[in-house]
């Protein structure tokens, strides 16, 4: 098992920004698909963003041109930039690891409240 660790959350204005990490263990991150995944009070979990091993990212609709998802092998470590925040993006986040374990982060609170 991959084991994942999310920096901490918090409590953001809308209009606000936030960046997320998401720490790995092993030796083979660069060979990794990470994602982020993201879940509301009573809905669905949901994709918001993906970088691929080679760095092709995609993300939902709704977060296009406000987040952006990176990552840098030499710390084992995937992010994600929040910016313009809105009320809608509040959830717990989750880092994911694609194409190895599926592993799973436990998940950071991000609410955007004025």
């Amino acid at each position: 098992q991959v084991q994942l660790v999310e920096s901490v959350g918090g409590l953001v204005q809308p209009g606000g920004s936030l960046r997320l990490s998401c720490a790995a263990s092993g030796s083979i991150f660069r060979l990794y698909d990470m994602a982020w995944y993201r879940q509301a009070p009573g809905k669905r979990r949901e994709l918001v963003a993906r970088i691929t091993s080679s760095t092709s990212t995609s993300y939902t609709d709704s977060v296009k041109g406000r987040f952006t998802i990176s990552r840098d092998n030499a710390k084992n470590t995937v992010y994600l930039q929040m910016n313009n925040l809105k009320s809608e993006d509040t959830a717990v986040y989750y880092c994911h690891e694609e194409n190895y374990r599926s592993s799973w982060g436990r998940g950071t609170q991000v609410i955007v409240s004025s």
